[in-house]
């Protein structure tokens, strides 16, 4: 993520009015996964891993371990895919797997006194882009000033509250699905979601008032 949507910024009047849109169908790969088709796997970790992928970076802030843990967490999954109902969606389920593995990390590095230092945020397709020197290096500052800015507003937020303004406003899941995957509340899930996007306008205005 190099900047802040603008759509994260908005705070709506009111919680609910989100969660009036249909839901999509189940996924048609849950029910061939589960009878263990190989093919159907597969195709679930294509479809799926890079969004766990930037969802873990984002916890972690380390690449390496978020490679890892993505791995992981699709070691977990396909291991219970049997827990899983067929009317389930199955995003939601990986991204829980995807939670528990990076709080299982977190816990092992204070165990090993590990300090990590947030990586540069990376543009999509920055490192392979050819080309990328046509930029201005004006065009380049700005972009490495907003991830800044989004990187600051992410971390001064809880683990909890990142993971929850993450998933809402990143990968799009329903409210209700972000509280049966974190176990809170749906009213919880509104109201720190509500808050992280205020802690977010908060950082954005202070950058603009810094740079005006």
């Amino acid at each position: 993520m190099a900047s802040i949507p603008d759509a994260w910024l908005v705070v709506p009047a009111q919680l609910a009015a989100d969660d009036d849109a249909p839901r999509p169908p189940p996924d048609p790969l849950v029910a061939r996964a589960l009878a263990r088709d190989e093919a159907a796997l597969a195709a679930l970790y294509t479809a799926h891993a890079p969004a766990i992928l930037r969802f873990l970076t984002d916890l972690l802030a380390d690449h390496a371990a978020a490679a890892d843990a993505t791995q992981e967490t699709f070691v977990r999954a396909f291991r219970r895919l049997e827990t899983l109902r067929g009317t389930d969606r199955i995003a939601p389920w990986l991204f829980g797997i995807a939670r528990n593995v990076s709080l299982e990390q977190k816990k092992a590095r204070r165990r090993r006194g590990r300090v990590v230092v947030p990586e540069e945020p990376r543009r999509e397709g920055e490192a392979d882009r050819e080309g990328a020197d046509a930029r201005t290096p004006e065009a380049e500052l700005l972009g490495r000033e907003a991830a800044g800015v989004l990187e600051r507003a992410l971390a001064r937020l809880s683990d909890d509250r990142r993971a929850m303004l993450l998933l809402r406003l990143d990968h799009e899941l329903a409210y209700e699905e972000i509280a049966t995957l974190m176990g809170f509340s749906l009213a919880k899930v509104k109201v720190e979601i509500h808050r992280a996007r205020q802690v977010l306008r908060a950082e954005l205005d202070a950058y603009r008032g810094g740079t005006s």
